[in-house]
């Protein structure tokens, strides 16, 4: 199983550093039941989110959000992933 870990945008784009900038993009979710879903908004909070006015105090957090979901996962994905259908 692959246990990289992506914790912050920097590891990120090295991650995505050695792929072609054209390529598709896709979130892989539910390792028991694998679908495939685009890329939805990618926000960061407090930064993004509607507030009162306040200045934030919590640190920024970028989410990247789920956008449509394409279907199952396709078998070379899943195995490449480490998960199992």
């Amino acid at each position: 199983m692959n246990n990289n870990r992506i914790a912050t945008v920097g590891d990120l784009i090295a991650a995505l550093t050695t792929y072609d900038p054209a390529t598709p993009i896709r979130v892989a979710t539910q390792p028991n039941y694998p679908m495939e879903h685009t890329l939805g908004h990618v926000v960061c909070t407090p930064n993004d989110a509607e507030g009162d006015g306040t200045p934030p105090t919590d640190p920024p957090i970028v989410w990247l959000g789920i956008g449509g979901q394409i279907g199952y996962l396709p078998r070379p994905a899943a195995d490449a992933l480490g998960w199992s259908r």
